[in-house]
């Protein structure tokens, strides 16, 4: 079994993640945009995924660990608030 400290640096980086723009070394799998993202990228075992930082896009390696999106939470639409109707 190899040791992680044994591998070469350039095969360690290809399995973490590590913005570009801000250094940082948390990412969010991102849904896939077009056409191209959605069936070409997982033949190249790439997938989309975004910097929790920063929010830029890249795209990584499946293996690649990333966190999960987040499920779009429901915003609660609140009526306006009514005028007072005291207009002298």
């Amino acid at each position: 079994m190899i040791e992680s400290s044994s591998r070469p640096g350039w095969f360690q980086k290809l399995f973490e993640f590590r913005c570009a723009d801000c250094g940082s070394g948390e990412g969010i799998r991102s849904r896939p945009r077009t056409l191209m993202e959605r069936y070409l990228l997982p033949l190249l075992l790439l997938r989309p995924i975004r910097c929790a930082e920063c929010f830029r896009r890249d795209y990584c390696l499946i293996l690649t660990p990333a966190k999960d999106r987040q499920p779009e939470k429901l915003q609660k639409i609140t009526p306006p608030t009514q005028r007072s109707s005291n207009v002298a």
